[in-house]
């Protein structure tokens, strides 16, 4: 299997402590919004559009970034 389709095919989940990976990002990001940054479970594609947008970055920009603050708020 071609390692690009399987990652596409897995989904990006939130994981740890949301409430300070989103403050983390506001520090980072003082333009973001609690309302860009509101997730519910399972609604993280709706997180990441909202992201891309704000920020004006592609996907994979965004999902490193909140990867980054994750590792940042352990």
């Amino acid at each position: 299997m071609n390692p690009l389709e399987n990652k596409k095919t897995e989904p990006f989940k939130i994981g740890g402590n949301w409430t300070a990976q989103s403050k983390q990002l506001q520090k980072q990001f003082p333009e973001l919004t609690d309302a860009d940054l509101k997730y519910e479970s399972g609604q993280e594609n709706d997180l990441l559009k909202r992201l891309e947008t704000k920020l004006s970055k592609k996907r994979d920009e965004i999902i490193n970034i909140v990867k980054k603050a994750k590792a940042e708020t352990v």
